[in-house]
């Protein structure tokens, strides 16, 4: 009996399997039941399949909500709220450009400009000067090679320009940079006294224009490249350990813009566009 079920019945099995699969329909159903074993998951939604984070909408604590009267606001009513919130928005944009010095002695305990610092200079307040832009003013750092950085921009621009100087925004190491630097290692206690500093100077000077501006404005900023490359990673919201990563010629232009909403853009970073090729140096 056995025997003869295995002569007569595998064969027939083996039609019948083969009869059903040669059945299209049928053959799409097993391989897509296959193919779903073997690959099933749930679908992605489109945020799952590009994470990221969320924009700092108050990163300078210059949200209308920031800036409201807070015991104005607990006597307002709501039509009285609304009115205080549109006070004090911003409706202008700062441009803010960030000037590096020019070369100069690396060897000299001043560090003043070289011959080649002072060109670049030259060059740049040139450009600045046939830019068409109405500067509103200058701040530079109290360091010798930035002040005569600016001091030679200074010479090409009205000279009704409102000028200041600052300590906050000289050179210093701003946050320990990822990866670290081969030979520059300041000591843990330089990094923390020196990063505060230059924060700080960030948050005075980088942040959306007052409500009482009713006009654009366009600023400079003469200082160096560890302070500008870390404004720009602050300012984007970029991790402030990339500052390193970038590379900033000497009297470049890095242009910063920050809208009344707080959204910042750049407009170029480290634009040495006013330089020849022999007139470029990164000292």
């Amino acid at each position: 009996m056995v025997s003869k079920i295995l002569m007569y019945g595998l064969p027939s099995a083996a039609v019948a399997v083969g009869t059903a699969l040669l059945n299209e329909d049928n053959r799409n159903t097993i391989f897509r039941k296959g193919f779903a074993f073997t690959q099933n998951h749930t679908p992605k939604s489109f945020d799952e399949h590009f994470p990221r984070g969320e924009w700092d909408k108050n990163w300078d604590f210059r949200d209308p909500t920031s800036l409201v009267d807070k015991s104005k606001w607990e006597k307002a009513d709501e039509v009285g709220k609304k009115k205080l919130i549109e006070e004090c928005k911003a409706t202008a944009s700062r441009n803010i450009f960030l000037i590096r010095h020019g070369q100069y002695h690396l060897d000299r305990e001043q560090k003043h400009l070289t011959e080649l610092g002072r060109e670049q200079a030259e060059l740049l307040g040139k450009r600045l000067a046939n830019s068409d832009i109405k500067f509103t003013n200058m701040t530079m750092s109290t360091m010798t090679r930035a002040t005569e950085t600016a001091n030679i921009i200074l010479k090409h621009l009205p000279g009704d320009l409102p000028k200041s100087s600052s300590s906050l925004i000289e050179e210093g190491p701003p946050y320990p940079p990822v990866p670290d630097h081969k030979t520059w290692r300041p000591l843990d206690p330089e990094f923390y006294t020196e990063a505060a500093r230059i924060e700080s100077a960030f948050r005075k000077l980088i942040h959306r224009a007052p409500p009482s501006q009713k006009e654009d404005s366009y600023e400079l900023i003469v200082c160096h490249a560890n302070v500008i490359r870390y404004f720009i990673c602050r300012a984007l919201q970029f991790p402030p350990e990339g500052w390193l990563r970038m590379s900033l010629g000497n009297c470049s232009i890095t242009w910063l813009v920050i809208r009344p909403k707080g959204h910042v853009s750049i407009r170029s970073v480290g634009d040495i566009g006013h330089l020849t090729p022999n007139k470029i140096s990164f000292t």
